[in-house]
């Protein structure tokens, strides 16, 4: 017995360890997709020069209030006053992450003409459309622009060559890698800031132009969140280890103390469960039995691996915000009043509001919110119609009346299955999407659905 019990030891030691293992390798993975991933954020308009939101990785441009005008004659008419105005822009690019950003470009797109005059540090990838095709070229640096050595569309003035961009033409900056002007890598919290002398009518800004940032992080191994659970179980690993090998020789010694150890844990189980029962004795496990349902019907519908384990999540998590519904209405045996069901009904709105901030988990709040709209547009919070209801809200709707109607409620006992079939059939298409209705019944018939968990 001795023997055997051993060998458990061993081997769950054995086998954490490899899972230990198994996660320290995941981690590496994840760090290298994450590190792998290119991200796109555009920024239009006011967006991009005056910003409301601070996004990840952000552009903001700003003209600097010193500028001059210059006379552009392009027809040669003789022209004396000064029609066009030079700005120097500045686009800073922000780090707001705990990342590094190890590498970008934007593609700036104009909705007016402008000329090119310089830039600094990173070099210039201009598109020009023209009625032979697009001219793609590149400017290493704009400052030393030859118009010889390029092919793009250019004027002179001044014995300054600018740069032609038309509506609609663009150019894709490139930071600059040298040691002197190295904007890349921005550590976090960090910005660098390209800018660019240009020339537009007096009277015009190029405050209506777009642009698009492409941009990859770098994030240290160290720093990834499963490495560091799987370093921190590694220690406890380690630790219990170690306690198992003194426990293994002084046995007897801590055997009371263990014991012991086992009461407090499952007395703090129980205290737990007891905080969940007392809340709604009578939904109890409801939850996750409607996780269960709605797991088979994704299941039924092709999705597997971690998006059917996300898919379970979100309706582990449906009904949370039930935690702020008065207790005396969640278990009141008779009708509620219509401020009561009010109460009751805010419940989607207050479980969205409480996942909102859960990032890790994408759409994790959708179940919540939606899981009480109708296909028939008859629901709330928002009265969604049909497939306007996001997909997993709709798997959850008929996943939670079905457990709704195959338990005991304070209110009235669990309803034979025939009455459940009959009540599913009869709402296709009206509470329930008529898809997944169908896919539910043909597990109810099949047996494959475990009323009793």
């Amino acid at each position: 017995m001795k023997t055997n019990r051993r060998m458990r030891i061993i081997l769950i030691f054995v086998v954490s360890l490899c899972l230990i293992a198994a996660m320290l390798a995941a981690s590496v993975v994840m760090n290298h997709a994450y590190n792998s991933k290119w991200h796109l954020a555009t920024f239009a308009g006011p967006a991009l020069f005056s910003p409301e939101e601070q996004a990840e990785v952000s552009v903001v441009g700003v003209a600097r209030g010193s500028t001059w005008t210059k006379v552009f004659d392009f027809h040669n008419e003789g022209l004396t006053e000064h029609n066009y105005q030079a700005f120097t822009y500045d686009f800073t690019v922000a780090n707001n992450t705990r990342d590094q950003v190890e590498d970008f470009s934007f593609a700036l797109t104009f909705h007016r003409d402008v000329y090119l005059m310089s830039g600094w540090n990173g070099a210039l990838e201009i598109h020009q459309f023209t009625a032979d095709g697009e001219i793609v070229d590149t400017i290493l640096d704009l400052r030393e622009y030859d118009p010889a050595a390029h092919s793009l569309n250019y004027v002179v003035f001044d014995g300054e060559p600018l740069v032609v961009m038309h509506d609609g033409d663009y150019m894709v900056y490139r930071p600059s890698k040298t040691m002197n002007a190295r904007e890349v890598p921005i550590e976090p919290f960090e910005a660098t800031t390209p800018g660019f002398i240009l020339y537009v009518a007096i009277g015009d800004t190029i405050e209506d132009s777009s642009l698009a940032l492409t941009y990859r992080f770098h994030r240290l191994l160290t720093d990834e969140p499963l490495f560091r659970i799987a370093l921190s179980l590694l220690a406890v690993w380690i630790v219990a280890r170690i306690v198992s090998i003194i426990i293994s020789i002084q046995i007897r010694k801590y055997q009371a103390r263990h014991e012991r150890d086992n009461e407090i844990i499952n007395e703090s189980i129980e205290t737990f469960t007891g905080f969940i029962d007392a809340k709604d004795p009578y939904t109890n496990g409801h939850s996750k039995r409607v996780a269960i349902y709605t797991k088979m019907i994704a299941r039924e519908m092709g999705y597997e691996g971690e998006e059917l384990d996300r898919i379970y999540y979100i309706a582990l998590l449906h009904d949370c915000g039930k935690i702020g519904v008065p207790d005396d209405i969640l278990t009141k045996p008779g009708k509620l009043t219509d401020e009561e069901f009010a109460v009751l009904k805010s419940h989607p709105q207050r479980g969205s509001e409480i996942l909102r901030s859960f990032k890790s988990l994408p759409d994790v709040d959708k179940g919540a919110h939606y899981h009480h709209e109708r296909y028939d547009g008859h629901g709330y919070p928002e009265g969604l119609v049909g497939e306007d209801i996001p997909l997993v809200a709709r798997m959850i709707c008929v996943a939670d009346s079905f457990d709704a109607m195959a338990t005991n409620r304070v209110y009235r006992k669990k309803l034979p299955m025939e009455t459940i079939i009959s009540e599913i059939e009869t709402n296709k298409g009206r509470q329930f999407d008529p898809d997944i209705a169908d896919i539910m019944l043909r597990l109810i018939r099949e047996g494959k659905v475990p009323v009793e968990l």
